[in-house]
């Protein structure tokens, strides 16, 4: 044993930011269980495997330490109550939760940004924990951006667009993405850009929203991508957002490449493009902060 404060610790431990998920299965008669989950990480792509740590002391414990399969279900940024409801001690957590069986049987929750349904592959114990190591036999994901955790408080993309709409100066630029494509506009002087808008007058989620939707694609706000400032020390804030499938009515999806790049007049831009290839190239992504006049970014957040 260490003389650690326990306490502490678990306070270090949460500063790392996590992803929000609901792990499930079914019990010994067939009814469907689960619980509330940070502890979430892939594993491997070959085989793919996921894990997912489980406490020694949980109610769930003697179920899912023999269980043939699981699911994780990795909650939306609008899902905070469905994750509260799987963390609260309670008979039937399923009660009103909209649910199905997925391709391998675990219970798969609607709404959600991704699910995992898998077959147990190994468990280790650890300490007052049990890893479940699970192999992926079926998946699906959609554009619905992650709910977040970190500190006790959940971190939703939403929360930071409404964070930045109480400060001015703002451009807010969204950086539209779908199977490694970027939507480019014409800059209205023969080069390419990015959709941004100066017009926060009803938030920065409005304005958001409203870049998205003249753009004539279905998209979700995502995540802060990139944080810079211009020659005129103008700050820029650059939103990474999945698309769907479509036709864009106005600019284009088009792959990054040195051409393309030649063709970005503003540095600054061209710089974030540039990285967003390379991280694309890597599946490295992070947040960025960065001056123009420099020539540099500089991480601040780096994920995998």
């Amino acid at each position: 044993m260490t003389d650690f404060d326990p306490r502490a610790l678990r306070n270090a431990f949460g500063t790392f930011l996590t992803g929000v998920t609901v792990v499930t299965t079914h019990d010994g008669i067939g009814q469907p269980i689960g619980f509330t989950a940070n502890s979430f990480s892939s594993v491997s792509l070959d085989p793919p495997l996921v894990s997912v740590c489980l406490a020694n002391t949980s109610g769930n414990f003697n179920t899912f330490s023999k269980t043939a399969g699981f699911a994780i279900n990795i909650l939306a940024e609008d899902q905070i109550e469905l994750s509260n409801t799987f963390a609260r001690p309670a008979e039937d957590r399923f009660a009103g939760v909209s649910w199905q069986a997925g391709p391998n049987g675990a219970p798969i929750l609607a709404g959600v940004s991704a699910w995992f349904d898998c077959t147990v592959f190994k468990t280790v114990e650890a300490g007052d924990h049990l890893i479940l190591i699970g192999r992926v036999e079926a998946f699906d994901h959609s554009i619905a951006p992650g709910l977040g955790y970190v500190r006790g408080a959940y971190v939703t993309p939403a929360a930071e667009a409404r964070a930045l709409s109480r400060r001015s100066g703002i451009v807010i630029s969204a950086l539209i993405e779908r199977e490694g494509l970027i939507l480019l506009q014409d800059d209205g002087s023969g080069g390419l850009t990015i959709p941004a808008t100066k017009d926060l007058s009803n938030g920065a989620d409005t304005a958001l929203a409203q870049l998205i939707r003249e753009c004539g694609v279905t998209a979700e706000p995502g995540f802060i991508y990139s944080v810079y400032q211009d020659k005129l020390r103008q700050q820029h804030i650059s939103f990474l957002c999945q698309a769907e499938g479509g036709t864009p009515t106005k600019g284009v999806f088009t792959q990054i490449t040195d051409s393309t790049l030649m063709d970005v007049a503003d540095p600054a831009i061209c710089t974030m493009l540039e990285r967003f290839a390379q991280e694309s190239r890597m599946g490295n992504f992070g947040v960025y902060y960065g001056d123009e006049t420099s020539g540099r970014v500089k991480p601040l957040v780096r994920g995998n």
